[in-house]
């Protein structure tokens, strides 16, 4: 089978066909730059929120003194909260054995002398 001279491009056609190749090429790597560009952009604003071992280490040290701390007060409040407790048992017996205590011999003692049961 030949092929008729007129179904080869012309020159002008081989010409265009590549201008239009390097056209798309260039819209293609420029498309390509864009998007590793505002990739670059997401990667290094992600970049700016990541925090060094170090940092995070110290951060971390930190935060244990300070639950030792709220321990330590915690325990401390729980002794306090325990003695008040004690000392107001205390007060409460103190105030039945000094106030109670005597008024209630007081009227037994005149109860039994109303009845005439006296010494």
């Amino acid at each position: 089978m030949s092929v008729p001279p007129t179904a080869e491009p012309t020159l002008w056609e081989l010409q265009r066909a590549l201008s239009q190749l390097r056209e798309d090429q260039r819209d293609g790597i420029a498309g390509l730059r864009d998007d590793l560009r505002s990739d670059l952009q997401s990667l290094a604003a992600r970049f700016e929120q990541v925090v060094t071992k170090d940092v995070y280490t110290s951060d971390q040290r930190l935060m244990a003194q300070r639950v030792d701390v709220v321990e330590r007060d915690l325990a401390a409040e729980r002794r306090a909260r325990e003695d008040a407790e004690t000392k107001a048992i205390a007060g409460r017996r103190w105030l039945i054995g000094a106030f109670i205590a005597p008024l209630v011999v007081a009227a037994l003692q005149l109860w039994l002398l109303a009845r005439g049961a006296g010494p």
